[in-house]
C-alpha cells in the first residue's frame, strides 16, 4: 500500500489529507483520511477513485492540491488502462499532449491549478475540441 500526504485547498493552513492506495481483485481502492473522517472509493482506476473522493470533499469546499485535481490534467485511456490511472497528461489548448507532459496524479507542483471534478472534465473536453 502506498500513501500520499496532500495539502487541502480551502482548509486550514497546512491542513492535509492522507490518501492510501490499494488493490482489491481488479479494482483500485483509494482511501482518504482527513478531519477525523474517512472516504473510500473502489473504482476501475485511481483517477476515477480520486474523482469520487473529490466530489465528497467538494461538499466541504475542499480540493486536494495535486495534479490529479488540477484543471489542466487528465489521463488518457491508455494511462487509465496500463498505469491504473496513476498518471495523466498536462494539457495546453491547441497542443497535443506528449510523454514529456506526464505527471503522477498524487504529485504536487507549482503549476497545479486546483479545480472541481466538473471544471476539470470541461477543460478536458474543450482541450479535445481545440485539437480539431
Amino acid at each position: 500500500m502506498q500513501t500520499h500526504q496532500i495539502y487541502l485547498i480551502g482548509g486550514d493552513d497546512d491542513e492535509v489529507a492522507i490518501f492510501t492506495e490499494g488493490r482489491f481483485e481488479a479494482s483500485c481502492v483509494l482511501t482518504c483520511e482527513y478531519r477525523g473522517k474517512q472516504i473510500k472509493a473502489i473504482e476501475s482506476d485511481f483517477f476515477e477513485a480520486l474523482c469520487v473522493i473529490r466530489k465528497e470533499m467538494a461538499k466541504e469546499n475542499l480540493i486536494p492540491f495535486c495534479y490529479g485535481a488540477s484543471l489542466n490534467v487528465f489521463p488518457s485511456r491508455m494511462s487509465r488502462g496500463m498505469a491504473a490511472g496513476k498518471v495523466a497528461y498536462k494539457m495546453e489548448m491547441r497542443i497535443p499532449a506528449t510523454k514529456d507532459q506526464i505527471v503522477g496524479i498524487f504529485k504536487q507542483g507549482p503549476d497545479v491549478m486546483p479545480a472541481t471534478v466538473e471544471l476539470q472534465k470541461e477543460y478536458f473536453d474543450e482541450w479535445l475540441l481545440s485539437l480539431v
